[in-house]
């Protein structure tokens, strides 16, 4: 399992501080400063100090490539934070968006990150799984 503030705590250049208001989290990569909102919940920030640990190992996005650098991003946060196998496990018993989140310890926008960045076989596998489960539950 992966452990963002590890990860973090990894990274002895990098200073987190604290904002209030605002986007959950963002990168300075001149001062090597992450910043994150208070008053998150505990997924919302395992989440989001993810995130952002995520831009600092990857480093400042070339001019005009922003977007394309915040997907990759995305989808890299939401892959290491959910493993295949834990979200398989967890779509056995829920498909809502809310409590697989809730099982999975990240916010919502990490669980939508992961389901869009499946790879064909992840989710034809999920699908198979899912289907398998229900003929042994119906």
């Amino acid at each position: 399992m992966f452990h963002p503030w590890h990860a973090l705590r990894a990274l002895a250049h990098v200073t987190l501080v604290w904002h209030e208001g605002g986007p959950a989290g963002w990168t300075h990569f001149p001062t090597a400063t992450i910043s994150l909102r208070r008053g998150m919940t505990l997924a919302e920030r395992r989440s989001t100090i993810a995130h952002e640990v995520e831009h600092i190992n990857r480093g400042p996005a070339h001019v005009g490539y922003e977007r394309r650098e915040e997907l990759a991003v995305r989808k890299a946060t939401a892959e290491r934070l959910i493993t295949f196998e834990a979200l398989v496990d967890a779509m056995v018993w829920s498909g809502d968006e809310y409590e697989l989140a809730a099982e999975l310890w990240v916010d919502v926008g990490t669980v939508r990150d992961r389901l869009r960045s499946l790879s064909p076989w992840e989710s034809s596998e999920l699908n198979r799984r899912m289907e398998r489960a229900e003929l042994r539950h119906p």
